[in-house]
């Protein structure tokens, strides 16, 4: 197989003089289609640097790394690379690298946002795989002055070698397992990220491998939630904000939730820029009466009220879904409330009201524990300021993001090759604020063709043509233009 020789050579536990040599055979068997797994083509885009140990000076720390071909034979080098490091007693470090010369030649892929966060969603997974830290990602690569956290360090100690001498460029490292299966797998991954990069794919024969390796990594650049993790927060937390990009489908979970785990106790209110203290704990307003004036002001209940007393009904818990939270100032509408939100205390909190209410509630607020409240909010929306910090300490914040799996089980190809189009672009061109820009997958699920059509050029195209205006995707608006351009093809 095409990894026989590098897997070899990756899981030699010490350094000799013959692992330059091991590299280089395994590096012959990554090309060709008969039993490569890329292209000859692929021999193009990177050379391999495997110093012998006659060519050692002072100072010097082995690897074997493959380079950009516009480096020089020896000495320095630039851009990014897959570097492997020998380990002491232990297998070898994969790391991805910018060489000391600096960013060029590749200063399009390490600075482009897409690159990093592959990179941070591969080491994820890695850490997630093996349930304890075997991986490390840098949040910039482009940062060559940031080195890496000796906190980190200290869990890579058999391979200090390589960190002490390159720790400021090194942005992504794994330590190979001794499992040769998940070694392999790690390896690939590296692999496969290096070669998409330089726009190389694998040959036709490892191409469902490589798609599903990097599904794995994938998951973790935008996890999914379920609707059973949120209802397992609301049980442990009891106040929730979940948020995300528009389209994501917040709203429906909260009603699925009522529906389902909470057995259809509960209530959804809509917040909006109006709404006050008044409306949601409770204030006075106008009651009709007999007398001369016709009404006369008296203390009505708000939304928080109403959901307390109905959930001291039973025991059962019951749910007050707030759509929209951020659409209010939270903090003046929660008013003293806020107090009242606080799952961690063992005792019972209460507040006196400012008016007398009818009972059981009169002029004395508690907050049962079996009432949850769970926040929806639209992480694009960028005219409202961010939830207030004292707020944001009592609620537990969970994110949806958009799924491709969705969209491939009810919609129909079109809607699903105009979902990863736009996914891509946002993946590889938009900074960490306008990630949360990305449209959700309900705007792509249609299982008719020529519906999708419509529904591409009605409800997408006019909301990009909105981040357009608003200058939101300015960063990547080429890309959004060509994107757009395509829909008016269709």
């Amino acid at each position: 197989m095409w990894a026989d020789k590098l897997l070899d050579a990756v899981m030699e536990r010490r350094y000799t003089k013959e692992w330059p040599e091991k590299f280089r055979a395994g590096f012959e068997e990554l090309f060709g289609a008969s039993s490569g797994r890329y292209p000859e083509a692929a021999r193009r885009v990177v050379t391999l640097r495997a110093p012998a140990p006659a060519e050692a000076n002072e100072g010097f720390v082995p690897f074997a790394a493959l380079i950009h071909p516009s480096n020089p034979n020896s000495g320095p080098y630039g851009g990014t690379s897959i570097a492997v490091f020998p380990g002491n007693d232990t297998e070898c470090l994969i790391t991805f690298v910018v060489g000391t010369n600096g960013l060029a030649p590749d200063e399009g892929i390490l600075g482009r946002p897409g690159h990093a966060r592959k990179t941070n969603a591969l080491c994820a997974w890695l850490n997630k795989k093996h349930g304890r830290l075997v991986a490390w990602a840098k949040h910039d690569p482009t940062r060559l002055d940031q080195r890496i956290p000796s906190e980190v360090t200290a869990q890579f100690e058999k391979h200090s070698d390589a960190l002490d001498k390159y720790g400021h460029v090194l942005y992504a490292m794994h330590a190979a397992s001794p499992n040769r299966d998940d070694a392999l797998e790690a390896l690939t991954a590296f692999l496969d990220l290096l070669f998409s990069e330089r726009g190389i794919p694998t040959v036709s024969r490892w191409e469902p491998e490589a798609t599903a390796i990097r599904s794995r990594w994938f998951g973790h650049l935008m996890p999914e939630t379920s609707r059973e993790q949120i209802s397992e927060l609301l049980d442990t937390r009891r106040y929730v904000i979940l948020q995300g990009p528009p389209g994501t489908g917040k709203t429906r979970m909260a009603r699925d939730l009522i529906d389902t785990e909470y057995k259809a106790r509960g209530a959804s209110v809509q917040f909006h820029a109006n709404t006050t203290y008044e409306n949601f704990v409770g204030g006075l307003a106008p009651r009709t009466t007999t007398g001369d004036l016709g009404f006369q002001f008296a203390p009505q209940k708000g939304f928080l009220i109403e959901a307390a007393e109905a959930a001291r009904v039973s025991n059962a818990k019951y749910l007050l879904h707030i759509d929209e939270i951020n659409r209010a100032d939270l903090a003046k509408v929660l008013g003293e409330a806020i107090y009242l939100l606080e799952a961690d205390d063992l005792g019972q909190r209460s507040i006196k009201l400012p008016y007398k209410f009818d009972p059981p509630t009169e002029d004395m607020l508690q907050l049962p524990n079996n009432l949850h409240i769970l926040g929806t909010m639209n992480s694009s929306d960028r005219s409202l300021a961010l939830v207030d910090i004292a707020v944001r300490r009592r609620f537990a914040f969970a994110k949806l993001w958009p799924q491709i799996s969705v969209v491939e089980q009810n919609s129909c190809e079109l809607m699903v090759r105009a979902f990863q189009q736009l996914l891509a672009i946002f993946v590889d061109h938009a900074s960490e604020e306008s990630m949360d820009l990305v449209p959700g997958h309900s705007y792509f699920l249609e299982a008719d063709e020529q519906k999708a059509r419509t529904r591409l050029i009605t409800t997408l195209k006019p909301l990009l043509e909105d981040y357009l205006s608003q200058g939101y995707v300015s960063s990547f608006a080429e890309n959004i233009r060509s994107y757009m351009q395509w829909i008016d093809t269709l």
